[in-house]
């Protein structure tokens, strides 16, 4: 994620996983098979994987448990600290989508979940940018996120949020810089990734884009 919302995360830091697997009734159906959606996107890493927006871990402790050296970044002193309180040996680093210290070794995934909506859409394309020069030729970015297929979609969904008395969920969704999945695929293009969609609940899509070039 950029910086633009941190001070979210530093709040929800000791309630985030309350959240995600299924506490909070607004974001139910945003989180829906949570630790599926999990599973899904680690069976898509390979070789060193560098992870943006870890949060408390739960992505991470995925990949760990597969067998995979993961590098983390993370901009919430909170967020990174829950997530440390989970996986004490884990190579972790304070830095964003953006900004974030030189790495060392090469990586081969750059994986992330339910934050590079917080990137603008010009933010979104640099980011693609950087990472196709981090990247060998078949590196890989595997992310989880919310988008939209359709404008008309993304309607439908605020429509329901808001017919539902979901405030802080229209909120978000209106507020933050969910893309459609065409305009997504377009960037990945335009940077020499392939993608590859699949939409795993409401909200939730993987995305797979394999560096061709």
């Amino acid at each position: 994620m950029g910086r633009e919302f941190i001070h979210t995360f530093e709040q929800w830091a000791d309630d985030y996983d309350r959240s995600v697997f299924g506490g909070d009734r607004e974001y139910k159906e945003v989180f829906k098979d949570y630790d599926r959606i999990l599973e899904t996107a680690a069976a898509y890493a390979r070789g060193a994987v560098l992870e943006f927006g870890v949060g408390t871990g739960n992505l991470t402790k995925k990949l760990i448990t597969h067998g995979f050296e993961v590098t983390g970044i993370e901009p919430s002193k909170k967020m990174r600290e829950k997530a440390m309180e989970k996986l004490p040996n884990l190579h972790m680093l304070d830095g964003d989508f953006l900004n974030f210290p030189k790495l060392i070794d090469p990586i081969d995934t750059i994986i992330s979940s339910f934050a590079f909506h917080h990137l603008t859409d010009q933010e979104k394309d640099q980011a693609i940018d950087h990472y196709s020069r981090l990247l060998p030729i078949n590196g890989r970015i595997v992310f989880i996120d919310t988008l939209f297929d359709s404008e008309r979609e993304k309607k439908k969904i605020h429509h329901w949020a808001s017919s539902h008395g979901y405030t802080r969920l229209l909120n978000d969704l209106q507020t933050e810089y969910y893309p459609l999945r065409q305009e997504l695929a377009d960037l990945f293009q335009r940077h020499h990734f392939q993608p590859y969609f699949k939409q795993l609940n409401r909200f939730a899509w993987l995305i797979v884009a394999n560096k061709n070039e």
